[in-house]
């Protein structure tokens, strides 16, 4: 205990976390704040097909997006543990590889996905003007894919590089232009549901435009060269592809659940499947804000680990977490208290108001819940132990698996419950991993 509260104690170490985390915070909010305004400017078209649209449409869209995910993380960690140890030349090569990964993956996931589109859409079990409506969305959205997947690679090195602020300013420009033209293309041209999807694509190349302005700027202050004749032979690049595998299987687990959420919900009616993604705004807004503690733990983790520094390593810890407690018992009071106002903001659509009341229980007590995940999520990946992540999100996952078929009879609040406990065991599976790898003093090793 006299150990835990000397890091806490630390003063600069909660200097360290805040001048990371605050941007951070700040620019992970923006991009839920996104999925709100769709959902506002959605549900307030005349039909309730139009918001169900949107829904579906992006959550198809997050498949290919949140499986690749890894371009994030996995430059997180390796540009954090380069900066920890003074590697100038890995940096450079670290960046390189990302953005070459990203374009390559997001010109050829688009491609593959384009005749996939009406199959997924069908499983969704949509209505047939829901389900043309949610094709017009995917089909202009998917143009973005290859700047979301350089906006991954980008982000994940400015975060694990320390420059939060550029990060804040990237996001920024994404999804700030995103909401401009949204409001623009929607309520004043009428472009319905493909104005929707078009303000997020011109959002996503804009952000991708100023980060690689941006990033070159960075690499004019570093010292040390790219090996470019290394960067041809296997070897180079498989610590890179060997994480960015296994992050790759954790995310599309849980890329899973959250795809299951809008299937199943679904499959209860429109309105069910409508109310459910209002909720979900309440819970990315959430996961968002606290992720930028835990994107706070990546950078110092990361740096720690590639410094050899176990105080450092346990201070960033200590700190990060027991800030990440207090804003998850900020965010499930303001659920507890405005959880109904949260709702009516979103929508002015009866039917799906009510049946959002009815199921505000459950994300109020998610927050506290999840805290835990999110936090851990971030040592892991600054450490580049992925293979541990994916490991503790497949045990998570087929329990998940398992309470939403034992709880189907339950209908949408089965549903909700199963998801609540997929989220605790992902912090219970993570820590205990984490505590096996200090038993072997492995961390800093």
């Amino acid at each position: 205990m006299t150990t835990l509260l000397d890091a806490w104690r630390h003063r600069p170490t909660h200097q360290l976390v805040w001048s990371l985390a605050a941007p951070m915070i700040l620019s992970n909010l923006t991009v839920p704040l996104v999925s709100l305004v769709d959902s506002i400017v959605a549900g307030h078209l005349p039909h309730t097909q139009d918001l169900g649209a949107v829904t579906v449409g992006s959550a198809v869209y997050a498949l290919p997006v949140w499986s690749l995910g890894f371009l994030r993380m996995g430059t997180t960690g390796f540009a954090a543990q380069a900066k920890g140890a003074g590697d100038a030349s890995a940096l450079r090569t670290v960046q390189i590889q990302a953005l070459l990964l990203a374009m390559v993956l997001g010109v050829l996931t688009g491609l593959l996905m384009m005749p996939l589109l009406p199959w997924l859409v069908a499983q969704m079990h949509s209505t047939p003007l829901m389900t043309g409506r949610t094709l017009d969305y995917l089909h202009v959205r998917l143009l973005g894919l290859p700047a979301a997947l350089l906006n991954y690679a980008l982000a994940g090195w400015f975060i694990g590089t320390q420059r939060a602020r550029i990060t804040l300013t990237l996001l920024l420009t994404t999804n700030l232009v995103n909401i401009a033209l949204n409001l623009l293309f929607v309520p004043a041209f009428g472009w319905g549901v493909p104005g929707i999807a078009l303000a997020s694509v011109i959002g996503e190349w804009c952000g991708a435009l100023y980060g690689l302005w941006r990033a070159a700027q960075a690499l004019r202050e570093l010292g040390g060269h790219i090996d470019w004749p290394a960067l041809h032979g296997w070897r180079h690049w498989m610590p890179l592809l060997r994480v960015n595998r296994d992050i790759f299987l954790r995310t599309l687990a849980l890329e899973g659940v959250f795809f299951s959420l809008s299937l199943l919900g679904a499959r209860l009616g429109d309105a069910t499947v409508a109310a459910n993604a209002l909720l979900m705004n309440g819970l990315l807004l959430t996961a968002f804000g606290l992720d930028g503690l835990a994107n706070a733990v990546e950078a110092l983790c990361g740096h720690a680990i590639g410094a050899r520094d176990p105080h450092a390593l346990r201070r960033a810890l200590v700190v990060a977490g027991g800030w990440s407690l207090i804003g998850s018992i900020a965010c499930a009071s303001f659920f507890g208290s405005a959880g109904h106002l949260f709702v009516d903001l979103q929508t002015n659509l009866p039917e799906v108001r009510n049946a959002a009341y009815r199921y505000l229980p459950w994300l109020t007590a998610l927050p506290i819940v999840a805290v835990w995940s999110y936090l851990l999520d971030g040592l892991f990946i600054g450490a580049t132990r992925a293979r541990e992540m994916r490991d503790g999100m497949l045990v998570s996952v087929l329990l998940y698996a398992l309470l939403a078929w034992i709880t189907r009879g339950l209908g949408n609040q089965g549903l909700w419950l199963a998801f609540l406990v997929f989220m605790a065991m992902r912090g219970l599976s993570l820590g205990w991993l984490g505590w096996r790898i200090r038993q072997r003093e492995a961390w800093t090793a």
